[in-house]
Parts: structure tokens; sequence; C-alpha cells
């Protein structure tokens, strides 16, 4: 017999695949007309802090994701609520998306257009755990590593947990770096560390000599 909570999570799971694809297909046919036009940039910023708003009012969110809601009602509500505060360009992009029943995948298109926007501009978003904070050199020597190993220009979010003992856990999109890369990355922090000691010896070193 087959677990009903199962059952649910592969519904839920094949709904949310579905919705990446689909929000693929809508972020790739913005960002080509916002590329052409120059505007990527504000474009972006506006889908990320429209989606904000709705994170604000849910029911407005739940008007706009309706199915019983007609498209020409929604479009009124897009202009009414949004008009005034996104660029033409981004409005008539979301009434194309109102036209075709589908701003229930509104965020989406935001995943998207963010992770190929980041493509774009050669930028990696990487979430970085460490067990304590790293202060301003060891952080700088990371990000270099990082750079060097991914391949491109890490966008990095910084995460404290007590817990890991020494070392550092990384997260790129959904993958889970394993130990290989973590150990890279600490292999230069200590040999900066080292660095750092034999630097402040040989200063002592020096000044014993002058002395």
């Amino acid at each position: 017999m087959i677990d009903s909570a199962e059952t649910e999570k592969h519904h839920q799971h094949a709904i949310d695949v579905g919705a990446q694809q689909l929000g693929g297909i809508y972020a790739k046919a913005l960002l080509a007309a916002t590329e052409k036009g120059g505007k990527t940039a504000a474009i972006v910023e506006e889908l990320d802090s429209l989606v904000d708003v709705l994170d604000q009012f849910p029911a407005l969110e739940s008007v706009l994701a309706s199915a019983v809601v007609k498209q020409e009602e929604k479009s009124a509500i897009l202009g009414r609520v949004f008009g005034s505060r996104v660029s033409p360009m981004l409005l008539d992009f979301l009434n194309v998306v109102a036209h075709h029943g589908r701003l229930d995948v509104l965020r989406a298109i935001r995943g998207e257009v963010l992770k190929r926007y980041d493509e774009l501009r050669g930028r990696i978003r990487v979430r970085m755990s460490t067990a304590t904070a790293l202060n301003g050199q060891l952080s700088s020597g990371l990000v270099a590593s990082l750079r060097s190993l991914l391949g491109g220009e890490p966008e990095i979010e910084t995460a404290i947990e007590p817990e890991l003992i020494g070392g550092v856990v990384l997260r790129v999109g959904d993958t889970v770096y394993d130990g290989s890369v973590a150990r890279q990355l600490e292999q230069v922090r200590e040999q900066m560390i080292t660095r750092s000691v034999h630097e402040i010896q040989s200063g002592r070193d020096r000044f014993r000599h002058s002395g």
C-alpha cells in the first residue's frame, strides 16, 4: 500500500518541477527582451521587489493566482496596484503572463530570472556555512579560492553554524559540495593563518636583530 503522505510529497515535487520549468520559459523570454532594450538590471530589481510586495499581501497573490478570476480582472488589478510602481515593459510582461493564466508561477519566474541573470553576469550564488565568523583577510582568501573553483564571481551568503567543527560547508543552488572542495578552502584558510604567524615571527626576529 502506498503511503498517502509519500504520494502527496511526490505530487508536490511534480508541481514544483513543473512550475520551475514554466518559470524558466517565461524568464528566458523576459530577459531576452530586457537585454535587447538594455534594461535588464532595472527590470530584475522591479520583479524582485514586486514579489516581495506579495509577501506582505497574500490575499492579493491568491487573487492573481486564482483560476476563477478572469484575465481581464487580473490585468485591471495589476494596473491599479503596480501600474505606477513598475516600468511599462514589466507591466506588459505581467499582462502576458496573466493572459496565459500563469500568474500562479510568478514566484518561479522570479527565481528563474534571478538565477539566469546571475549566469548572464557570471555570478554564482553561494551559501557558505562556517563554525565561526571569518575575519576580512580570511574571507577575501576564501572568495578568491571560490572564484577559481567555481569559474565565476561568487555572491556569498554567510551563515554561522557552531556545530561545524572547524569546517566549511558550501551550497551552490541545490548542490552541497563535498569534503574535498571544503577541505581545499580550509587548507587555504590554514595556509593564510600559517603565513600570518610566520610574518609575525619574522617581524619579531627583525626587531630583536635590530636591537
